[in-house]
């Protein structure tokens, strides 16, 4: 898109609104201030957003359904076998879980977990271990650390 005459406009967020309604004829909004002639809508203490008139609102016919716990953390399960793609020795963090791309987004943790066969030496760091993850890196000669 050219830039001429015909498209000139301010940068977006520039231009504040210091519109001021119910100021006289000439300011063009004056007289009824933008509210049209009388009516529920042109009346102070019209009906909040969502009200219809005394009928059982829409938000209130629809049932309540679960629990959102606030204090949920979501953390993400990463197996043993999927460790495997290592080099024996190697350091394991989460930030090389998502290098590798084992783990996209580590949410609230990551939590290793014992499934599968591990052969190498690695040395794992993570927010949380099962029991079994545990036994079988230290088994394999490799340390845990909880981060």
């Amino acid at each position: 898109m050219s830039l001429d005459l015909s498209n000139l406009q301010p940068a977006q967020g520039a231009k504040k609104n210091n519109f001021r309604k119910g100021r006289g004829h000439g300011s063009g909004n004056g007289k009824t201030a933008g509210k049209g002639h009388k009516g529920q809508k042109a009346r102070s203490g019209a009906p909040r957003v969502g009200f219809e008139g005394g009928q059982m609102p829409l938000y209130r016919r629809i049932p309540k359904r679960g629990f959102k716990n606030r204090n949920y953390k979501e953390i993400i399960g990463v197996n043993l076998s999927s460790l495997e793609r290592f080099e024996d020795g190697a350091t394991v963090t989460v930030e090389t879980l998502i290098e590798t791309g084992i783990v996209k987004n580590p949410r609230d943790g990551v939590k290793i977990l014992g499934n599968g066969k591990l052969t190498k030496k690695l040395n794992v760091e993570a927010n949380a271990f099962s029991e079994k993850a545990k036994e079988k890196i230290v088994s394999c000669g490799g340390t845990v650390e909880i981060i």
